[in-house]
């Protein structure tokens, strides 16, 4: 089946901008497309009128508004970040003083000692590392 022809830059028209009746802009694009006809041995030239209204619809208020006002605000507070940070500070407290009440640590008690408190160089890294 041949492939369709694609149109030169000559052929094609240029968007126009008009004004309608009701005062909107529109963008009217015209250009003509080659078309594959059913049996696959021609092609025939098609025009396309496409009319795109590229105005800005006033839709009224947002209902959803106080929500997103509220949301922005709970995340410049950075509430979540901030009670992560307190659970890992009593986590380490807890963990180290019991094992500081340890009489003879073992190799595994250390190791769990160990990753809790490298742990709070990755979370304060990432606390203090985000945009805001």
């Amino acid at each position: 089946m041949p492939r369709a022809k694609t149109l030169s830059a000559t052929e094609k028209t240029d968007i126009v901008e008009n004004k309608t009746e009701t005062g909107f802009d529109k963008y009217k694009y015209d250009e003509e497309i080659a078309v594959p006809s059913t049996d696959g041995r021609a092609t025939k030239r098609v025009k396309l009128d496409l009319e795109v209204d590229a105005t800005a619809k006033d839709l009224g208020v947002n209902p959803y508004a106080k929500w997103i006002h509220l949301a922005h605000a709970v995340d410049s507070w950075r509430i979540f970040p901030r009670i992560f940070i307190l659970t890992y500070i009593v986590l380490l407290h807890k963990s180290v003083l019991w094992y500081m009440d340890l009489a003879n640590p073992t190799l595994e008690q250390s190791g769990l000692i160990s990753i809790v408190v490298g742990a709070g160089a990755a979370w304060f890294g990432l606390y203090t590392g985000s945009k805001r």
